[in-house]
């Protein structure tokens, strides 16, 4: 579950990291006194304001029919103002979010940290993820912060650090120390970011988190380090134990199919292809969607609907491939082990004549528990569906109505 950046910047400030201060505002008005607060909370002078979107790029990304960027330096209130009636309500492009953007419906006034003193302010870049090949989670740095780390990948791979944790010890002092010590700094700014590293960390790991990602980490001129700007990607898996993390969830910025299949507590990604599917577990999902593909077409979406499918869990996941105007084709593929095929057939059924109109063809494959009586239930309903039992049979009925 991604959460934005005033509300990552929260959590870190709980468990001690170091942030850019800032109040979030939903209106010019409201932007105006944030900034005022701001300021008197901060002694800045200037502000930044920061698109609240769940996306990254926004330095680089502008308003549509504008050319608002949506990061913006404000040295005034009437700058705070107009950058504010310039991103809120409009749509903001950048490189993550595609052609269509995303609407922004609120705005973070910061503290404005690249003040001038003795020394120039450095930043950095720093993330902690789960490695998959390793079974330990890693923090990744660099001193090429503000910059995609897929960028600094590509052109200066030496220049990316990474530091394993074991699991079994957990994150070590010396390994504070070492981080600190490779982003080459001393004196106070080295304890400083030892203090950052810890506190990251333990955020990472007591949040239950799938990634933080902080870019950039700021060596300000007085060497303090700061976290300037945040992206936490919370495990969804996890939220049962952060009841306080639920109510972060901004639906507005998840696709609206998406959110509807989670209410029906259905796995469901949207894809970009002809052929709907419902599937019951994640793998026989995966095999059912290059089963499409070797028949000609393209899977429409990953849909799972667990081993509970039941009538009207069959109905929602209709209504949702169905409202995916670019589906051609369903497949239903379903292996009965804790789900009863003809509970599943009755379900599909049901939602074929609850629904009406339905203008794609539908192909149903069952196996396992009581098959044979859903494939019976099926072609005595008189409907437009399609059964078979062996998965070759549904991918050549798929194949079929796809050429027609």
């Amino acid at each position: 579950m991604n959460i934005h950046e005033y509300q990552a910047k929260q959590i870190l400030k709980g468990y001690g990291v170091a942030i850019q201060e800032g109040i979030v505002a939903d209106s010019p008005e409201s932007a105006v006194q944030a900034a005022k607060d701001i300021q008197a909370q901060t002694g800045t002078g200037w502000v930044v304001i920061k698109a609240q979107i769940h996306a990254g790029g926004r330095g680089k990304g502008k308003v549509i029919g504008s050319e608002q960027r949506g990061v913006a330096i404000a040295k005034n209130m009437d700058d705070v103002t107009n950058i504010a009636k310039n991103l809120l309500g409009n749509t903001l492009v950048t490189i993550q979010t595609g052609e269509k953007g995303k609407k922004v419906n609120k705005i973070l006034v910061a503290q404005d940290v690249f003040y001038p003193g003795a020394s120039e302010p450095k930043e950095y870049y720093m993330s902690v993820l789960l490695d998959r090949a390793t079974s330990q989670n890693v923090i990744i740095y660099t001193t090429e912060g503000g910059m995609d780390i897929e960028e600094v990948a590509e052109h200066s791979p030496e220049k990316i650090h990474r530091e394993w944790v074991d699991p079994a010890v957990g994150f070590q002092a010396y390994q504070a120390r070492k981080i600190a010590f490779n982003l080459g700094l001393s004196g106070n700014a080295f304890k400083e970011m030892v203090k950052f590293v810890t506190a990251l960390y333990k955020a990472y790991d007591e949040t239950d988190s799938a990634m933080f990602e902080i870019n950039p980490v700021l060596k300000t001129s007085d060497d303090k380090i700061i976290a300037v700007d945040a992206k936490v990607d919370i495990d969804e898996n996890a939220l049962y134990r952060h009841a306080d993390y639920e109510a972060l969830r901004d639906e507005s910025e998840e696709d609206p199919t998406e959110v509807e299949a989670k209410k029906s507590n259905l796995n469901y990604v949207k894809l970009d292809g002809n052929v709907g599917c419902m599937v019951n577990g994640a793998g026989l999902a995966m095999a059912t969607m290059d089963i499409i593909k070797l028949s000609g077409g393209e899977p429409a979406n990953f849909l799972d609907v667990g081993g509970t499918a039941n009538a009207t869990t069959v109905e929602a996941g209709f209504r949702i491939i169905l409202s995916d105007p670019n589906v051609k084709a369903i497949l239903i593929n379903i292996f009965g082990g804790i789900v009863r095929c003809d509970r599943v057939a009755q379900g599909v059924v049901d939602a074929y004549k609850n629904l009406g109109n339905i203008q794609v063809p539908i192909i149903v494959r069952l196996q396992g528990t009581n098959a044979e009586e859903g494939k019976k239930l099926i072609d005595d309903s008189g409907l437009e569906v399609h059964s078979a039992i062996q998965l070759k049979e549904a991918a050549e009925l798929v194949k079929k109505v796809l050429s027609k």
